[in-house]
């Protein structure tokens, strides 16, 4: 069975949140996948952004969602 060509256009970059030993870049990005709505895009990438990893894309409602949830979020925040 032939592999189905994935189609990616980064519309906007947002920026990298962490670089691992290889080189890929975890960023953060509204990527169009398919020609579908452009999506924000967490995920790591190769460098040149010729290969991608696993990731997560968010439309905006749900981009609104994690906003509002992360409001009140502290990361230095420990639980008993």
């Amino acid at each position: 069975m032939p592999k189905t060509e994935i189609k990616f256009e980064i519309v906007k970059t947002i920026g990298v949140l962490a670089t691992n030993k290889s080189g890929w870049n975890r960023e953060a990005n509204i990527v169009k996948w398919n020609d579908g709505k452009p999506k924000l895009d967490i995920r790591d990438w190769g460098p040149d952004h010729e290969k991608v990893g696993k990731g997560i894309s968010l439309s905006s409602e749900e981009v609104a969602v994690l906003k509002e949830l992360l409001e009140d979020y502290d990361p230095f925040e420990t639980e008993a």
